[in-house]
Formats: C-alpha cells, sequence, structure tokens
C-alpha cells in the first residue's frame, strides 16, 4: 500500500545535505522534511548521553511533519546514537552501516580505508562494523579536520594546490596501505571527491555514505510498498535550529543549488523534549 508522508532527514548541520541530493536521485517523486541543528553544531564533541538526547529531539521534530521513514544524515549520531531507532514508530537508517555494507561487499583485498571527523575516528564505529562483517579485514582510519572548513569555504576543486596538498598529505596512510576501497566517513567528504579521486587513483573505490543510504532507503521503501504515489510535484521543506545566513552558499556547494535564506524555517529545538511522540 502507498505511503504519500515524507521522508524525514536530519543533521547536526548542513552536511547532510549531500545525503538529501542522493534520496532525490534515487527516490524523486519522493516529498522530504529537512531538519538541520545548526544552533548546536558540532554534535562530535558530546558527550554520549546529550548526542542520544539531541537525536531524541531532531526525532521528535521530524514525527511532528507526519514523516513515514527518518534517515539520521549524520555519522556521529549513526555512530552514537542508533539506539533511538528502536522506540521509533517509523523506519530508521543511519549513514555508517549502509557505507560499511557496501565497502565490505566492494573490497577485494580486503584493504579498507575510512576518513571521517576526528569525533568519527575516535568513536571506531566505522572500523569495528566492518570487522564484524569483514575479520580479517585490514582497516585504515584516518581523520580529516580540515576537510569540512574547505568545503564549507567553496575550496573543493582538485586543481587548487591548496585543497591537492591538505588532501595528500591526509590520505599517505591510506595510500601506503594499499586500499582498494575508501569510505567517505562524513557527509561534506563527496564533494572532494575528484580531488580524493586524484590522490588515491581510480582503481579505488568510494564509498559514498549519501549513496550507500539513498539506495537502502529506496530498496526497503520499495520492499515494503511505501514509496509515494501522489502525482503532484514533490516537496522538500528545510528546517534549522539557529539562523544560517550561509545556508544558500552552502546548499550551493552540498547540495547542487541555492536554498534562500526565506526558504529556510526556524525550529525551536527545545520543544521536543522528552521521549519519542508515537502520535
Amino acid at each position: 500500500m502507498a505511503d504519500n508522508r515524507p521522508i524525514g532527514v536530519f543533521d547536526s548541520g548542513l552536511g547532510g545535505l549531500t545525503v538529501l541530493k542522493e534520496l532525490e536521485k534515487v527516490l524523486p517523486n519522493e516529498n522530504i522534511v529537512y531538519f538541520g541543528d545548526t544552533g548546536r553544531v558540532p554534535y562530535g564533541n558530546r558527550s554520549n548521553d546529550t548526542i542520544i538526547h539531541y537525536a531524541r529531539q531532531d526525532e521528535n521534530f521530524l514525527l511532528s511533519k507526519n514523516v513515514k521513514y527518518i534517515v539520521a544524515a549524520c555519522g556521529t549520531v549513526s555512530s552514537v546514537a542508533a539506539c533511538t531507532a528502536k522506540d521509533l514508530p517509523v523506519r530508521f537508517s543511519g549513514v555508517v552501516e549502509n557505507s560499511v555494507k557496501d565497502a565490505v561487499d566492494s573490497t577485494k583485498n580486503k584493504r579498507i580505508g575510512v576518513i571521517a571527523t576526528s569525533a568519527t575516528i575516535k568513536n571506531g564505529s566505522h572500523k569495528r562494523l566492518i570487522k564484524n562483517y569483514l575479520p580479517d579485514a585490514q582497516v585504515v582510519d584516518v581523520s580529516c579536520p580540515l576537510f569540512v572548513p574547505l568545503v564549507e569555504e567553496g575550496w573543493v576543486s582538485a586543481d587548487d594546490s591548496v585543497v591537492l596538498d591538505t588532501v595528500k598529505r591526509y590520505l599517505k596512510p591510506i595510500v601506503d596501505a594499499k586500499v582498494d576501497t575508501l569510505i567517505l566517513g562524513c557527509t561534506h567528504y563527496p564533494v572532494l571527491e575528484k580531488a580524493i579521486k586524484t590522490v588515491v587513483g581510480n582503481d579505488v573505490c568510494l564509498i559514498n555514505m549519501g549513496c550507500s543510504t539513498a539506495n537502502a532507503v529506496k530498496k526497503e521503501l520499495e520492499g515494503l510498498d511505501m514509496l509515494r504515489q501522489e502525482r503532484s510535484k514533490p516537496t522538500c521543506e528545510f528546517y534549522v535550529s539557529d539562523v544560517t545566513e550561509g545556508f544558500s552558499k552552502v546548499a550551493q556547494i552540498l547540495l547542487g543549488q541555492g536554498i534562500e535564506n526565506d526558504k529556510v524555517n526556524l525550529v525551536d529545538i527545545s520543544k521536543y523534549e522528552g521521549s519519542i511522540n508515537h502520535n
């Protein structure tokens, strides 16, 4: 039976727009509600309890929008707060496990690289999951803290010496380990794909968490007969928890299209306290 309710997507900030981009590609008929918790970004330097608390608030907000599915387009939430899924009245997907499954399926030499923010690498969720699926895998994980500011400044060209030198320096352990598969473990990183490809070579398979997650969501919705069937043009609503003057610029970089600030709605996320709303 068709389900015309929207898909809900949330992130600690705006990086999840790259996941939204992939969802729109594979599910072009679906309505989507996006929430970026710009008032509390980043989540990575918070305690696990705080991250779980924030995730529940974000999920409650999306449930208030009558979503049929929730995507945590945030590596930190996917790593730390996936436990909240058991309390949700709708289906849930994070970005970490989907990308790990694709990486394990892709690798031929069992050498898998992971690049992500310092907090995500410190958490070690990618490595643990890879080892669960492929115990004899060699995993090389590297934090790349300068990648996010580079992307948000729009410095992403593979022809830019600053970009290329930064990517080369961070990815040296990945290249030295001769991995054949590399997980882009932060939602900002696909924007640097050309520069990363220039450094690691075309033979290395790059795993985009947004692609992996979008394909998994599509497969699940198809299997449950929950795809939207309405013929009207699909909508995408944007919400943030704090005014972001640069939203349009960052959206242009991450989503591939500018979103004017007057199209972005402000939410008082503190109103969505407490246990999960099942209504």
